[in-house]
């Protein structure tokens, strides 16, 4: 994959991270209010348990955020598209369905058995 398209799928990539990360942030912190608010309260853990949904959300998010500076990186070094852990080019169709892939997919598959 050539660099310009690498750029142009990572940037893609962070700015959809980025906004998703920042909209669960507004989410917790309009449920957070609106358990504070009198009402009816059908269930009392309810807003515990969206909280905490919330935030297993934006960790995945901060998770995936970091996996796509990890491929930053390696664009900037000189190594993007290669596998981290064997070398191994990882094929063009792979990176443009996640970009920020680390390992061929048959690394992935023997990591699973």
């Amino acid at each position: 994959m050539d660099q310009r398209r690498a750029e142009t799928l990572l940037a893609e990539e962070r700015r959809r991270l980025e906004a998703l990360l920042l909209h669960s942030t507004d989410v917790g912190i309009v449920e957070r209010e609106g358990a504070n608010e009198q009402g009816d309260i059908a269930d009392s853990a309810e807003p515990f348990t969206s909280e905490e949904e919330n935030n297993a959300i934006a960790a995945s998010l901060r998770i995936r955020l970091a996996a796509v500076e990890r491929a930053e990186s390696r664009l900037a070094a000189g190594t993007y598209g290669l596998s981290v852990r064997s070398g191994t080019p990882i094929p063009d169709e792979r990176l443009e369905a996640d970009p920020a892939a680390e390992l061929t997919v048959e690394e992935v598959e023997t990591d699973r058995r």
